[in-house]
Parts: C-alpha cells; structure tokens; sequence
C-alpha cells in the first residue's frame, strides 16, 4: 500500500510505503501527461530507481535530490505507518502476538 507524500506544482506526485522489514521504503513517483503518466520507483535508503517510464536522465537527478532530502520525512511517515497497520492488524484480531489460545 503507498499513501500519498507531496504534490509539485507541476503535478508530479509522491507517494511511499509503509517501512519494510529489511528497513527500505519503496518511493513512487507519478507526473501526468497527455493520456497518461510518467512513473518511476525506488527504495530508500539506496534511491535506486526501477520501473522508469518516460523520465530523463535530468528528471531522474531532480528526483534523487529531492527524495534524498526529504528522506527523513518519508521515513518518519513510513515508520507511523508501520506502526498504524501493525494496531490496525491488532484491533483487527490478527496479530498471533498475545493472542489468548481458545480451546
């Protein structure tokens, strides 16, 4: 799941996902265009980009300076998230953690 991060002005929209269990977020990036978008991932704290569609080489420096220092931001959103599903899954009855056994 990705929630939503920040917007510029020219629509490029951000968004991240939860902290995973080896420590990276994964970061989507998304700015429209006629009929459609040009998208591009990565994972923090690397900033290696995968599934890049239609970004340039100069769009992509743009974008690593700019997760690159809104990294402790995103992480910090990350890490609440984590911590929001992992109460969800609780109040949920999901967690196997303390759960008491029915027999």
């Amino acid at each position: 799941m990705l929630w939503s991060y920040v917007q510029l002005d020219d629509g490029t929209q951000f968004a991240y996902s939860e902290k995973r269990e080896n420590g990276t977020v994964r970061v989507a990036v998304e700015r429209p265009v006629d009929f459609g978008f040009d998208h591009a991932n990565c994972f923090l704290p690397a900033i290696k980009w995968f599934n890049v569609e239609e970004f340039t080489a100069d769009d992509l420096n743009f974008l690593t300076e700019f997760i690159r220092s809104n990294a402790p931001f995103i992480f910090e959103l990350a890490e609440r998230q984590k911590a929001g599903l992992a109460v969800s899954a609780l109040a949920l009855g999901r967690s196997t953690v303390n759960r008491p056994i029915e027999t």
